[in-house]
C-alpha cells in the first residue's frame, strides 16, 4: 500500500531534492512548521520508503565512467522476478518494467568502459538468464543527469586505495 503524502510532505521532498544537505531546522523554517514536526515528517517518508537522502552524481563530469541504458526482452514472463534480479546486478543503478518494445530497461554505469559493458551483457545477464534479447544504448552527453551510484562502483571507490 502506498502511504499518503501531503502537502508538507510534498514540501520537504522538494526541499531535500534540491539540496539534500539542507539541515532540518532551515527547510522547517521554509515549510513554515516546527523543526520536531519537520523531523518526524522526514523520519515517516524515510521510514516509509518514500524518500532517499543519498549522494547523486553526474556521471560526465566524473572521470571514467560509463552509462549505457540497455532495453532488455525475457523468455518468459516473469516480469517481478527478472526486474529484482537485474536490479541487483553490481553495475544496475535502476531498472523499471515498461510498455513498448521492452520488457524491461536498465541503466548500467560502470568504470570499465567498454569492456565493463561487454562484461555485463555477456556475464552479468547470462547469468541471469531467462533473457531473449537485449539492446543497448550508451549514453553519450546528457544534460541534467544525476545518478545514485550502482553498488559496484560504491564498493569499489570504498575500497581502501593500495599502498605503493
Amino acid at each position: 500500500m502506498r502511504p499518503k503524502v501531503d502537502a508538507l510532505d510534498k514540501q520537504l521532498i522538494g526541499l531535500f531534492s534540491d539540496d539534500g544537505r539542507t539541515a532540518l531546522a532551515d527547510a522547517a523554517e521554509r515549510a513554515g512548521v516546527s523543526t520536531p514536526t519537520a523531523r518526524s515528517r522526514l523520519r515517516n517518508l524515510v521510514d516509509h520508503g518514500v524518500i532517499r537522502i543519498a549522494g547523486l552524481i553526474d556521471p560526465f563530469r566524473v572521470r571514467g565512467l560509463t552509462v549505457a541504458l540497455v532495453g532488455l526482452t525475457l523468455d518468459k514472463y516473469k516480469l517481478e522476478e527478472k526486474l529484482e534480479q537485474i536490479a541487483d546486478l553490481d553495475a544496475v543503478s535502476w531498472a523499471a518494467v515498461v510498455t513498448g518494445r521492452y520488457d524491461i530497461v536498465a541503466e548500467v554505469v560502470t568504470t570499465e568502459g567498454m569492456a565493463g559493458l561487454f562484461h555485463f551483457l555477456s556475464v552479468s545477464l547470462q547469468n541471469v538468464g531467462g533473457i531473449r534479447a537485449s539492446e543497448m544504448f550508451v549514453v553519450m552527453k546528457a544534460s541534467n543527469k544525476w545518478v545514485l551510484p550502482p553498488r559496484g562502483i560504491k564498493r569499489e571507490w570504498a575500497a581502501p586505495e593500495p599502498a605503493e
